[in-house]
């Protein structure tokens, strides 16, 4: 009899990690408690428009890539895509061209020396730092380990290659910065501030120098970053035929409220239908949870256990996690400047901090895409926002702090795009309590755990947990967020199970 899989969660982490094991011959069944798949990565319609919820952009589909290996072991199509050239275009405070980051190597060395003159000896580190990590993480290491297998999957993974990566693993991208002198260039150091808070969730400062090798390094060819035909939710609707190919089963509107350990190792969850309100108890041999680790702690009900009560200490002590203000538009092709790129950031105040929409990543649909009627676009703006400001707020002050933060963000987004009552034909927004509610992220943070030194690799949060059998996957762990990292971290789960 095939061993008995539950999972918590219908992210692509979750998906991911279920369809792998539901082809490896495990019996699996996900549980989710939206109603539609994807998580953070899901779409939702309004009108005529489909709009990404939160991710915009995949990595991993070219060959040898996380997703292409993936959708090649589930024996499935991977979705129609465009790669995205420029990856990003960067707008810093005060002026009208960008930086654009472009796929080509070259065509982007030529762009950040014209850009950031002098400064070529922190990319090439930073190049040499990236060829290194991408050749070791497609060894698939585990990290962190937390027994003698995991230790031997990591050795193995090592090669004279990685040797160059181990002088820099304490250090921040700050760092680096003041070893090339550096530090001081400011367009340099808000230029990586900008993008490295979008993938890391903290700064030059905090950001784990290898970590950011392959985070600014990840876009240029032969990887990418994708743009999906259609929307995001074709990369979920794929991962969930792959899972129901192989026997799996998906079942949305069902929450996991309490996951506990019994005798012989087995795993006991405590389930809630929404519709019903009713709960009911399942056994298995084990649990994957794809959710953040500050919700997992929440689930455990397992107190006398060795080792949990320091585990619920690291976790609260962890750095407060950011959570993100979206605009929603759906507007007429007018709006739109010609050439416009894909995903564009923008910066207002050198004195101002990144978020609270002094800074915004933006993401407009392409001409075709699927996701706007002809003649018409989508523009989807996210700003880092503290998640205590709009927490224990009347709903009143909630719905004026949303009105302000809506009305700043269309007069910042109107200095680049045509936003007025003749282009707009569609406006809504989310903030971290839209999220807490949809995606049911503790306080509705985004972006994992930050990749500070302290929290990246070695250092960071285990897909072992302190219960046998139970298993974190998601952006709280090795290699972070991303749909392409927590594919990762879904597939370093599924060997781990499999031994």
């Amino acid at each position: 009899m095939s061993k008995q899989v539950i999972v918590v969660g219908a992210g692509i982490g979750g998906l991911t990690a279920g369809a792998l094991l539901a082809r490896r011959g495990y019996n699996v069944t996900v549980y989710e408690q939206a109603y539609v798949p994807g998580g953070c990565a899901s779409t939702f319609k309004r009108r005529a428009f489909t709009f990404d919820v939160g991710a915009t952009q995949v990595a991993g589909l070219e060959p040898g890539g996380i997703h292409h290996r993936i959708f090649a072991e589930l024996e499935i199509d991977l979705p129609p895509v465009t790669p995205c050239d420029p990856a990003c275009a960067v707008f810093l405070p005060g002026e009208s061209q960008p930086i654009n980051v472009w796929r080509d190597p070259e065509k982007w060395q030529q762009e950040r020396q014209k850009q950031f003159p002098g400064s070529e000896p922190f990319w090439q580190l930073l190049a040499k730092l990236f060829k290194a990590s991408w050749k070791f993480q497609g060894r698939d290491p585990v990290l962190p380990p937390r027994n003698l297998w995991d230790v031997w999957q990591l050795t193995t993974a090592l090669r004279l290659d990685t040797l160059i990566t181990v002088p820099f693993t304490l250090m921040t991208v700050g760092d680096a910065l003041r070893l090339y002198g550096l530090y001081s260039d400011r367009r340099l150091k808000t230029f990586l501030d900008l993008q490295l808070k979008l993938y890391s969730q903290v700064d030059a400062d905090e950001t784990a120098l290898l970590y950011a090798a392959t985070a600014l390094g990840v876009s240029q060819d032969p990887q990418g970053l994708y743009h999906l035909q259609g929307s995001m939710q074709v990369l979920s609707d794929r991962l969930v035929q792959g899972l129901e190919k192989y026997g799996g089963k998906l079942f949305t509107g069902h929450s996991v409220e309490k996951i506990e350990t019994l005798d012989h190792n087995k795993m006991q969850v405590i389930i809630r239908q929404r519709k019903t309100n009713k709960t009911f108890t399942k056994t298995v041999d084990h649990v994957v949870a794809n959710v953040p680790v500050q919700n997992l702690v929440k689930m455990i009900d397992s107190p006398s256990k060795p080792g949990l009560n320091l585990y619920q200490q690291r976790v609260d002590k962890l750095p407060e996690a950011s959570g993100a203000f979206v605009i929603y538009l759906g507007v007429t092709d007018q709006a739109i400047p010609e050439n416009c790129p894909p995903h564009l950031q923008f910066f207002y105040e050198y004195d101002g901090v990144i978020g609270e929409n002094n800074s915004l990543f933006v993401s407009v649909s392409k001409p075709g895409d699927g996701r706007a009627p002809e003649g018409q676009r989508t523009i989807i703006a996210s700003s880092f926002t503290d998640t205590q400001i709009w927490d224990k707020i009347s709903e009143v002050k909630y719905q004026q702090l949303k009105q302000q933060y809506s009305q700043e963000a269309i007069t910042r987004l109107s200095n680049y795009f045509q936003l007025d009552s003749q282009t707009i034909i569609h406006q809504e927004a989310a903030t971290p309590r839209t999220f807490a509610d949809y995606t049911a992220r503790d306080k509705g943070i985004v972006g994992g755990i930050g990749q500070r030194v302290s929290t990246f690799g070695p250092f960071g949060i285990a897909t072992r947990t302190p219960l046998k059998n139970l298993w974190l996957v998601g952006d709280s762990t090795h290699p972070g967020e991303g749909t392409a990292g927590v594919s990762y971290s879904a597939l370093t789960a599924v060997r781990q199970i499999q031994h």
